[in-house]
Order: C-alpha cells, then sequence, then structure tokens
C-alpha cells in the first residue's frame, strides 16, 4: 500500500529524537511518508525544516485520546497506513521506597499511549495489511532492582503486545514486540545517580539499533519477524 506519491506510510511515536528519530530519518530516507509524534514543540520545528517532502510532523501527547484519534484520521488521508511504530516513552529509575503516584503515571504513558496508537491505526487501517512494532526494553523481560515501576509498565506492554499477536495471528495484521537493551541517548538525563555519563556511553548507538531493527522490521521477505531483543555487544 501506498500514499498518492507512491510512498508506504508509516507512523513514529516520540520520534523527536534518540531511537525515534533515527526511525524517522532512516525510514524518510528510504522513501517512505514518515509522520513523526511528539510533545516537544522546539524540537519537532527544527525537524519540520529538516526533512521537508515526505515527512509530517504532529506536536501532541500520546496518550490524549482525541489527539490521537484526530492525528491518526490526517495521516490516513494520505494513503493506507503501513507501518506503526510505538516508540515513545519515559522512563523513571529508583528505589522501590522511592516511587510516587507521579512516576507510576510517568512510567504508564507508554502504555497507555501504545493502547490508543494501536487502536485508532487498526482502525484507520480496517484491520489489514498493516504492521505495528512496540518498543519496549529488556526491562520487559526480567526484573531490575532500581526499576521496579518501570519494568512493572514494560511488562504491562508486553502483556499487550502478546495479546495482539494472539488476536491477529493467520492475518496480514503483524505485531512485533522489540526489546533493546540500553541505548546512548538522553533517555537517562533525569537518573544519573543510576545512569552515568559513562555508562550511557557504553551502551547501542541509536543509528545502528534502529538500522538492525528496521532490518527485521521492512523486507519483502514472506515472514515476519515476531520478537526482536537485541543487546550490546559488551
Amino acid at each position: 500500500m501506498t500514499d498518492s506519491q507512491g510512498r508506504r506510510i508509516a507512523i513514529v511515536t516520540g520520534g523527536a529524537s534518540g531511537l525515534g528519530l533515527e526511525f524517522v530519518r532512516q525510514l524518510h530516507d528510504a522513501g517512505w511518508l514518515v509522520a513523526n509524534i511528539d510533545f516537544n514543540a522546539e524540537a519537532m520545528a527544527d525537524l519540520d525544516g529538516r526533512f521537508g517532502e515526505g515527512y509530517l510532523g504532529f506536536v501532541g501527547d500520546v496518550t490524549d485520546e482525541a489527539f490521537t484519534r484526530e492525528t491518526v484520521g490526517r495521516i490516513a488521508v494520505e494513503g493506507h497506513i503501513d507501518l506503526l511504530i510505538n516508540n515513545a516513552g519515559q522512563p523513571s529509575f529508583k528505589t522501590p521506597t522511592a516511587y510516587e503516584a507521579a512516576d507510576v503515571d510517568k512510567c504508564l504513558k507508554g502504555l497507555r499511549g501504545m493502547i490508543l496508537w494501536s487502536v485508532e491505526t487498526l482502525k484507520a487501517t480496517g484491520e489489514r495489511a498493516v504492521k505495528i512494532a512496540n518498543v519496549m526494553s529488556t526491562a520487559a523481560t526480567r526484573g531490575n532492582a532500581n526499576e521496579s515501576v518501570y519494568c512493572a509498565a514494560k511488562w504491562g506492554e508486553k502483556g499487550y503486545t502478546k495479546s495482539l499477536q494472539a488476536a491477529y495471528k493467520g492475518t496480514d495484521v503483524k505485531i512485533v514486540g522489540v526489546y533493546p537493551g540500553g541505548i546512548d541517548t538522553d533517555f537517562y538525563r533525569e537518573s544519573r545517580d543510576y545512569v552515568s555519563l559513562e555508562k550511557q556511553h557504553s551502551f547501542m548507538r541509536p543509528d545502528e539499533l534502529a538500522r538492525v531493527i528496521l532490518f527485521n522490521l521492512v523486507n519483502d521477505a514472506n515472514l515476519t519477524v515476531s520478537d526482536i531483543r537485541i543487546e550490546r555487544n559488551s
């Protein structure tokens, strides 16, 4: 499926920086029409000037149902949506007794956004010929001492992903769970007592990680990689 210019259409949430921005850049470079969704208005304004043709930027909160419905509707006018990458999310890394309600709400934004964007995209595509990639973390596969609430949210995202896989088994709706390890981005900027800048720089490069993930997501082979877990070599 393509838009009027012959381009495939992708939506990336949380695409103003880090791994999300690499998804946007690499898909755009490959000739896709890319819709980028992020709440950072300043960063998104900069990207509007960088990408130009074949790029749509929407500033808003991925957990806002009305914004989600309206935005997916505007994107669907361009043509059939081929790919949704649910990448948006926020962390909170604390000892078990340091967590507060605000931290819970922050960590759960990724799960809420994942659900809302998946539902509206599935509706817009008529539940056909679409691939949804849910970017989580290796925190969805284990428990980490200073990530109890973050892990809980990621395990919830994994449960949602597995349920979608079961619901659409045998159809042309493909659901992919993506579980990356640590990435060298400013994701940890509010948690320097937990992840120092030096440690962060030992993590995976977002451009390399995005390339590996997209290689598995977007290909012409008659197959689907259902789960992608990627860790750094050292």
